[in-house]
């Protein structure tokens, strides 16, 4: 009975276009935490400006950041790590998925919920723009929706 319900509701057209540009939220939405937000910078580089801030890992034979006394800089280590079911997540909760024609997206057909697409840097206006509409086809949230789209003014 409630099948034959649900067949005998018609639908119109807006009904189908506004399902369509839904948002897609995340299957799963687990809280992304990091242990540490802070760089790790390079033992005494805020002293030297020519000494670049970029981790590297001490190997001297005194020094105490090696050693690990306690109120030197912190190494980075595996404990930093997050969670592996977390991990390369961005802040929206899909992962990334880098496309560069529009056929990619095929791939994504039933991972709407898991996979973000990114449009690749060196794709042109006009392959983006083929790329966005497909993507609103297949439900996919599209990250750099806006980036390098040209809206025609005063037409």
């Amino acid at each position: 009975i409630l099948a034959q319900a649900i067949l005998e509701v018609p639908q119109s057209s807006e009904s189908a276009a506004n399902s369509r540009t839904e948002m897609v939220s995340p299957a799963d939405k687990r809280k992304i935490v990091k242990k540490r937000i802070k760089k790790f910078s390079r033992f005494q580089a805020d002293r030297f400006k020519r000494m670049n801030p970029a981790w590297r890992k001490p190997r001297g034979i005194d020094g105490r950041v090696r050693r690990k006394f306690k109120g030197s800089t912190l190494m980075p280590n595996i404990g930093y790590g997050s969670d592996k079911r977390t991990r390369f997540r961005l802040k929206n909760g899909f992962y990334k998925f880098l496309v560069t024609r529009p056929a990619d997206l095929e791939m994504l057909l039933m991972h709407n919920e898991k996979y973000a697409v990114e449009i690749a840097h060196n794709v042109g206006a006009k392959k983006r723009k083929e790329i966005i509409e497909r993507a609103d086809q297949l439900r996919l949230t599209v990250t750099n929706r806006f980036a390098r789209l040209r809206t025609e003014e005063g037409a």
